[in-house]
């Protein structure tokens, strides 16, 4: 694939960044557009806005984030980063979704992880899409202040409705991180739970911020809304309120994200140039959560073959249905697995048995009550 066919080159000039910066520590494009196959990571700027009326300010988010992410300090580990520069919108939104479909799919095809920068929240739609031709299923993490499956005009508010409905179907399960109840009808919350996914408001997210490892640990997308925070800490998040997320608790997840080896593509969305402060806070902090998100990237250890020597087995006896759970341990992270029994053996599901949980969940499992997270698991299956 020619990608100079789908960027915009940027006009950022590296030599204004000190030796130990983010900036000097990846590829850009500039000039040419450089070697891409070696690559880890790819960061991709977004610039369409029709999928929220066209406000102007979404199309600048991604060189706001980009002045600030680079002034940081190079993390751990040899980057391998390319910088593909601004994504050129299609004619109409429905030609960029189809395009970001196709460079999403090319890159994680060549083990590159896209991360997608600015431009409004249905844009993860694409990214979803990229991975149609994968042949597996896939789990979809989501953090936002609300669902945006909306009965409306506006693409940003409805793109999970597209998710869901799409058909072939390769969605095995939806997590949802940071929803405020306040803000979502109750017949919402009903559908979510009808279609066993797990949402996960935003009290309990904040209540102990660890327990979720497991969730986002088991995703293969992430997607990101900044509207999740709390206004003080991302005052140019389309539609962030008093309450949500801080700032530290934001990194943290996308810590947790970068050192899933199991994600392969990551979107940050929703950041409205127009409404940030003058010291622009809200690409400060969205920089952050990108450096943190691939702090975590070169700090990845697994390789998942559990039948190594690297992971503890062990199985506890219930009893009942089922019989018996196996837990798997890492010896490497200290990270736990469930297994769930498969009797189609390699079947599409094959890929999604080895479920990540916490020890708690063994301890569940030791007084004799099967975990609910095994249970959820067992019923999409």
């Amino acid at each position: 694939m020619d990608l100079k066919l789908f960027f915009d080159p940027l006009t950022i000039e590296s030599s204004a960044y000190p030796e130990n910066s983010f900036c000097s520590s990846i590829y850009l494009n500039t000039e040419f557009m450089p070697e891409h196959e070696d690559m880890d990571i790819a960061l991709i700027g977004l610039v369409e806005n029709r999928g929220a009326n066209g406000n102007t300010g979404y199309t600048m988010a991604a060189d706001e984030v980009r002045k600030q992410l680079y002034g940081l300090k190079k993390g751990v580990g040899r980057f391998k980063i390319i910088d593909l520069g601004n994504f050129r919108n299609g004619p109409e939104w429905e030609d960029t979704i189809l395009r970001l479909k196709e460079v999403t799919s090319y890159l994680m095809g060549k083990g590159i992880l896209p991360i997608l920068i600015g431009g409004t929240h249905d844009l993860d739609w694409g990214q979803y899409l990229g991975y149609e031709s994968s042949e597996k299923l896939i789990t979809v993490l989501g953090v936002d202040n609300t669902f945006d499956f909306q009965d409306s005009s506006q693409e940003s508010s409805a793109h999970l409705a597209r998710i869901f409905k799409h058909e072939p179907n390769f969605l095995f399960n939806y997590y949802h991180l940071g929803h405020q109840s306040y803000l979502i009808h109750h017949k919402q919350a009903d559908l979510m739970e009808r279609m066993s996914f797990e949402a996960i408001r935003l009290g309990v997210v904040k209540e102990n911020i660890k327990d979720l490892e497991p969730v986002v640990r088991d995703a293969d997308m992430l997607s990101f809304d900044m509207s999740a925070l709390q206004a003080h800490y991302a005052p140019g998040a389309t539609d962030a309120k008093v309450y949500g997320l801080t700032g530290e608790e934001a990194c943290q997840l996308c810590w947790y994200a970068g050192l899933n080896d199991k994600l392969s593509s990551a979107g940050f969305y929703e950041y409205d140039v127009e409404k940030d402060s003058e010291d622009r806070k809200t690409a400060f902090v969205m920089a952050t959560m990108i450096w943190y998100f691939i702090e975590g990237f070169y700090g990845r250890k697994e390789g998942h073959s559990f039948k190594s020597n690297d992971y503890l087995i062990y199985e506890v006896t219930l009893g009942g249905e089922p019989d018996s759970i196996k837990f798997y341990k890492s010896q490497l992270t200290e990270k736990w697995w469930m297994e769930l029994p498969n009797p189609d053996g390699e079947g599409i599901f094959n890929r999604n048995r080895m479920i990540a949980c916490n020890y708690s969940d063994y301890e569940t499992a030791l007084k004799g009550e099967v975990p609910d997270r095994w249970v959820n698991f067992y019923k999409r299956v």
